[in-house]
C-alpha cells in the first residue's frame, strides 16, 4: 500500500501535494530549499511546493527562492495569496489513479535517456503534454517509439511520492496520432510501475475530453480536481 511520508509539514495523503511527497524521498536529489518550502532544481521541472497552509514567511521564502520576477507554479486548490501575488495562470485539472490498471509490456518501445533530449523535447513542443526541462528525463523511466528512427511517440515517469508514480509527457506528433500510440506507451510505462509494486496516477486538464475518456477506458478514475496555477512574485520582495 502507498505509505505516507513523516515530515510534518507533509499534506495528509502523498497525491494531495505529489510533489512535495517526492522532493522529500525518491527525489530529494533534486531538491532545493528555503525554509519549510521546496523545488525541484529548474532543470529538471517546474515544481515548486509550499506548505500547507503556508503563512506570511512561507511566501517570503517562496519569493526568495524564485528570485525577483519568479513564478511559482501550483497544482491542487488555489492557495490563500498574500497582497501582491497575481496570477497569471488558471488550467482546471483532474487528478486520476489507476489502482486497477495494470499496463502491459510492449516489445517495441525503446527507452529514452539524456541522449535523446533533443529529440524528446522537440516532440513536447510539437505535441505539448506539458512541461518538459533539459533534465527532466532524470525523473524516471521514459519511453518511446519510433518509425524509421524518428521518434513519434512517447511517455514517461514524472513525480514518485512514496508508493506512486505519475504518468506524464504522453504525446504523439501529429502524423501519427489515431494508430493506438498513446495507449501502448501508458501501457509500457505502467507495466514497470507495476512491476515495482506501485500504483499509476496522472495529471490532465479537466478540458482535455479526449485523454479523460482513454484513461477512464484504461480504468483510470477520477481522485479529486485541482487547479493548475502560476503566481508572480511581487516586487516588493525583490531584494
Amino acid at each position: 500500500m502507498p505509505t505516507k511520508p513523516t515530515d510534518p509539514s507533509a499534506p495528509s495523503h502523498v497525491l494531495d501535494d505529489p510533489a512535495r511527497a517526492s522532493l522529500l524521498g525518491t527525489h530529494a536529489r533534486f531538491a532545493e530549499s528555503v525554509g519549510a518550502v521546496l523545488r525541484y532544481h529548474p532543470d529538471v521541472s517546474i515544481f515548486v511546493s509550499l506548505p500547507p497552509n503556508p503563512g506570511e514567511q512561507d511566501w517570503r521564502d517562496a519569493a526568495k527562492l524564485l528570485g525577483p520576477g519568479g513564478v511559482l507554479p501550483t497544482g491542487g486548490n488555489e492557495p490563500a495569496t498574500p497582497p501582491g501575488w497575481e496570477q497569471v495562470m488558471r488550467i482546471a485539472g483532474v487528478q486520476m489513479t489507476g489502482e486497477d490498471f495494470f499496463g502491459a509490456a510492449d516489445p517495441d518501445v525503446v527507452r529514452l535517456g539524456a541522449e535523446d533530449v533533443p529529440e524528446m523535447t522537440a516532440l513536447v513542443e510539437h505535441a505539448n503534454p506539458g512541461p518538459f526541462r533539459p533534465r527532466t528525463v532524470e525523473l524516471g523511466t521514459y519511453l518511446g517509439l519510433r518509425h524509421e528512427g524518428r521518434l513519434i511517440a512517447m511517455a514517461g515517469e514524472r513525480l514518485h511520492p512514496p508508493g506512486w508514480t505519475e504518468i506524464s509527457a504522453v504525446c504523439t506528433h501529429a502524423d501519427f496520432r489515431g494508430r493506438g500510440l498513446a495507449t501502448r506507451l501508458i501501457h509500457a510505462v505502467a507495466h514497470g510501475i507495476r512491476e515495482r509494486g506501485e500504483v499509476p496516477f496522472l495529471h490532465t486538464s479537466a478540458e482535455n475530453h479526449t485523454a479523460i475518456r482513454l484513461y477512464e477506458q484504461l480504468g483510470f478514475v477520477l481522485r479529486r480536481r485541482v487547479v493548475f496555477g502560476a503566481y508572480q512574485v511581487p516586487v516588493q520582495y525583490a531584494d
